[in-house]
């Protein structure tokens, strides 16, 4: 019998689990089985066909402390650099270093520290890993075993907030790994629109593992905007996944403007009829960046649809990867699916890896998916040059149009307008 070679990383994941596990709070067994799944297979290599393009144990090679509560004057520089949506009429909740730190009070609305959550061993944490197929993932079980803190929402039956909701995760300038864990539950009837942003300082080699999951009653709807904008030495892993009811609609979108590595893992259910989802994502990539979008869709209840639309942009040397798949039931008769991941390549140097896929077992369905990969039209481009549009500018326009497909599908059109902005930003600075 053969014995796998645990990796550096592998074994300093272990210490810090072995170190901590009896201070981390609440679900004690949940941990140990979560970290048991995780070491059977440890850190993700390209040899796992779902990581093929993502080598997470060569990326994850050295493994940082894990992140203490912070002091005040952490908290207080890491919010005086914080930059998305400040200026946003919406209730703000803030973490830093993965820990709960400041929160809101909205009527109808319960918000709880997921720390004070798991050590009091509330009720709605039974809500937790309630997606089966996401138990499989490594970084999940990894989350889930060494999560510290997050936070819990809960949106009372009927309630609708007229503002945003905006989860702000912040970090200090330590360069420190965190576990944050995000549960949200939508009662039925509620509308809420959450925002999500996750921002660092270049220089900082934070590692991140976050996870979200969100719990659709049925007849709800929520819509949900991420931002990836942590600092260029960043490592950065998150998990969403997402129960809907029936009668329910879901939206989500990922905006990727930073990390030295990004993966974003989504994991969605359809478990009521006549639902509705659409899953988006965005990504502007430079220098040696590397960001994966990872999808699962699934199926289950009748008369339901999905749409999936991804923009990639890639300069210099950079590596975008999109893979999604749509699984269709043989309950799930009426199923609408369409899913599309599109490049723009700036450069010969970087790379795209597109991989949709379906797998259908109902007989009465629609579901298409597609990829494309290419360059700016020349000919669109001297159209431009030729109405007196300097080079750099005609390029940016047809940039900002090829992404701006994805933005303007956000509804809230104060956030949908400082997305345009930030991407008119990065435009900026690779002229």
């Amino acid at each position: 019998m053969t014995t796998a070679l645990k990796s550096a990383g592998e074994q300093k994941l272990a210490e810090h689990f072995n170190n901590s596990k009896a201070n981390l709070p609440g679900l004690t067994e949940m941990r140990q089985s979560a970290f048991d799944k995780f070491a059977a297979k440890g850190l993700p290599n390209k040899r796992v066909e779902e990581f093929k393009y993502t080598d997470v144990r060569s990326f994850w090679s050295e493994v940082g402390a894990m992140a203490p509560i912070p002091q005040a004057s952490d908290v207080k520089a890491a919010e005086e650099g914080a930059h998305f949506f400040s200026k946003l009429n919406a209730d703000c909740i803030t973490l830093v270093d993965g820990h709960f730190s400041t929160g809101c009070s909205v009527a109808g609305v319960q918000v709880l520290a997921m720390a004070d959550a798991l050590q009091s061993k509330n009720p709605i944490l039974k809500e937790l890993g309630s997606l089966v197929k996401v138990n499989d993932n490594p970084l999940y079980q990894l989350n889930s075993a060494l999560m510290a803190d997050g936070v819990v929402i809960r949106v009372g039956k009927g309630v609708k907030l007229d503002k945003p909701l905006h989860l702000r995760f912040l970090n200090s300038s330590k360069a420190l790994a965190s576990a944050s864990r995000v549960l949200v539950l939508v009662e039925q009837g509620a509308e809420i629109t959450i925002l999500e942003t996750h921002e660092s300082r270049n220089g900082i080699a934070a590692q991140l593992n976050d996870v979200a999951e969100f719990i659709i009653a049925n007849d709800a709807r929520v819509q949900h905007v991420r931002v990836n904008a942590e600092g260029q030495d960043a490592l950065a892993f998150s998990t969403l996944t997402a129960r809907i009811g029936a009668h329910a609609y879901f939206s989500t979108v990922n905006n990727v403007f930073g990390s030295k590595v990004a993966r974003h893992q989504v994991y969605l259910a359809f478990e009521g009829e006549k639902s509705s989802a659409v899953v988006n994502g965005t990504a502007l990539l430079t220098g040696s960046e590397h960001s994966d979008s990872t999808l699962v869709v699934d199926h289950i209840a009748p008369g339901c649809d999905s749409r999936e639309l991804f923009k990639t942009v890639i300069d210099d040397e950079a590596v975008g990867v999109f893979q999604g798949r749509i699984n269709v039931d043989p309950e799930a008769q009426k199923t609408d699916g369409k899913m599309m991941s599109a490049c723009l390549l700036l450069s010969d140097n970087g790379a795209m890896y597109n991989k949709p896929e379906l797998e259908i077992f109902a007989d009465d369905v629609q579901c298409g998916h597609g990829a494309t990969c290419g360059a700016l039209d020349e000919e669109l481009l001297f159209y431009l040059e030729s109405r007196g549009l300097p080079r750099v500018e005609a390029e940016s326009l047809l940039i900002q149009a090829f992404v701006g497909e994805v933005i303007e599908m956000v509804e809230n059109e104060d956030v949908k307008d400082e997305l345009i902005a930030h991407l008119s930003n990065w435009l900026m600075t690779r002229r």
